[in-house]
């Protein structure tokens, strides 16, 4: 039998000759059961190679041990960094995570509520896409799953919110350039898909009447998540056409720098700080490539391990019937000076 596939927890017992009501208070919680019999179930584990369907197990439980984690696109390195910090923060918790993308769609985003309903998760991480989203949608699935958003906040919707302070951001950036050089203008996207963007054209603006400085926002054509190539193809050609009134060049996020650095490349416009440099670009999140780009990119860094870790606590708070410290919690960010800017 050792070497026949064991398919479900009915067949490990019959093998193991361990009961199915101890199995099951096994796999609940491996400490509940006498230091002989865990032994045991570990060495018919090991025999048999079988390992239960955590899924299957969990739907059998008042209580599951699974938490839902729904970003807008994972493709997006940013969002990846974030679903991976949480991830481990959910499993150091003793929870197991369960990762969607809800790729830009609303439809989408929906339907992976749904199909969570049918997982009967203990606890759900969202980060919605904003202005973008069904939030009728959002305000049911939140009405009856404890729900901790993250990253965009939706006013009155779930448990509590856990993201970065836009202002913050701003002010920091702001003031930097401004001290070392010329002040910035703002690249961002007519229509943005991070569902930030807005916050952060209005911290800027914010930013530059608190300095007594004239902002320029240049808005530039493209939808959907392919933002290098955005910023590539529309920050090209608006500093082709000479639209920035300055020198110095604050893009919306990290993706839009990245991609307007390779315009520059493209155009001879030499990027950076040296006496021969034409411009400056600089960007926010601190997203993953960001220090390897050329020039490395000057931005704000968020702190994800920390949203991911208040984040996390909040949401094992609320499903244990904890009360809530607090509904908004804002982390501020940290300016990386690299030779971009």
């Amino acid at each position: 039998m050792a070497g026949e596939k064991i398919r479900n927890m009915e067949e490990f017992a019959a093998v193991s000759g361990i009961s199915r009501p101890t199995l099951s208070k096994y796999f609940n919680d491996p400490d509940s059961v006498r230091a002989t019999t865990r032994a045991r179930i570990e060495q018919a584990l090991d025999r048999y190679d079988y390992r239960p369907n955590v899924f299957a197990v969990n739907q059998n439980r008042k209580a599951t041990k699974n938490i839902g984690i729904l970003v807008p696109f994972l493709a997006d390195p940013f969002f990846a960094e974030v679903a991976r910090n949480l991830e481990h923060r959910c499993i150091a918790a003793g929870y197991q995570p369960v990762l969607y993308s809800a790729h830009g769609q609303p439809h989408l985003e929906a339907e992976i509520l749904d199909e969570l309903r049918a997982l009967k998760p203990a606890g759900v991480l969202l980060a919605p896409l904003g202005r973008l989203s069904d939030r009728k949608a959002i305000e049911r699935f939140c009405a009856d799953v404890p729900t901790v958003l993250f990253d965009s906040a939706m006013d009155g919707v779930g448990r509590a919110f856990v993201g970065s302070n836009s202002q913050n951001f701003a002010d920091q950036m702001v003031d930097y350039l401004c001290r070392t050089g010329e002040p910035p203008c703002l690249l961002e996207m007519k229509n943005p898909a991070n569902p930030n963007a807005n916050k952060r054209r209005m911290a800027y603006l914010t930013a530059m009447e608190r300095l007594g400085q004239d902002p320029q926002v240049v808005k530039i054509d493209g939808e959907g998540w392919s933002i290098e190539e955005i910023g590539k193809r529309g920050g090209g050609a608006a500093l082709a056409d000479g639209f920035f009134k300055t020198n110095t060049i604050l893009c919306s996020n990290d993706r839009l720098a990245i991609g307007l650095l390779a315009a520059s490349y493209e155009q001879g416009v030499r990027v950076g700080l040296k006496p021969d440099c034409d411009i400056r670009i600089a960007g926010q999140d601190d997203h993953p490539f960001s220090r390897y780009t050329c020039p490395a990119l000057t931005t704000i860094a968020q702190d994800y391990d920390a949203v991911a870790a208040r984040a996390v606590e909040t949401l094992v708070a609320a499903i244990n019937g904890e009360p809530i410290k607090t509904a908004r919690t804002l982390f501020d960010g940290r300016l990386v000076m690299r030779q971009s800017a």
